[in-house]
């Protein structure tokens, strides 16, 4: 595997580490709201604050399943071919993967601009200011759409350098070689 595709992948292990760090603080902020409503108080805001975290986690945790290539593939045809023609899969699929993160990333930037322009709020007790949760979602749409296409880059320089193993590593299916 090239050196930066490493790289982007010890990053994101980092970025998994903590997006499970905020994810068990959420899980304890929700026990913490369970028990106080037992004992008939509240701490109020966990379900909104705990749908931005969702919303945010995702985001950013989409890029560490890319590097550890957990996700979901139907590679039926794939599997068949000789190492030149899993390479193309992989390469089209890096390709469709990075354009749909990309797209995302640039209509994502409309919507936080557009809630920056209007300083709007969450319509909820706590009247969160949008443009907090929504830059943190928007800033993991762009590191997914930046780690996808480095992926894709890394992939097709070693495709024309007919290191078709190096391609498998970066972009293809998890456990094959």
């Amino acid at each position: 595997m090239t050196s930066l595709a490493t790289l982007l992948r010890r990053i994101n292990d980092r970025v998994a580490i903590v997006v499970g760090l905020v994810l068990l603080a959420c899980v304890a902020f929700t026990l913490i709201e369970i028990v106080a409503r037992r004992l008939g108080g509240s701490l109020g805001g966990v379900d909104e604050i705990s749908g931005y975290v969702m919303a945010v986690t995702t985001s950013w945790g989409i890029s560490y399943a890319l590097t550890e290539q957990a996700h979901v593939r139907i590679d039926l045809l794939r599997q068949r071919l000789v190492p030149f023609g899993r390479a193309i899969f992989d390469i089209l699929s890096m390709l469709c993967l990075s354009g749909t993160a990309i797209v995302v990333a640039w209509r994502g930037w409309g919507v936080l601009e557009k809630t920056l322009s209007t300083g709007a709020s969450a319509n909820t007790p706590l009247e969160t200011p949008l443009w907090i949760p929504q830059s943190l979602w928007w800033a993991g749409w762009v590191w997914f759409a930046l780690s996808a296409s480095i992926l894709l880059i890394s992939a097709l320089t070693n495709f024309l350098a007919s290191d078709y193993k190096s391609v498998d590593a970066i972009a293809g299916a998890r456990g094959e070689a």
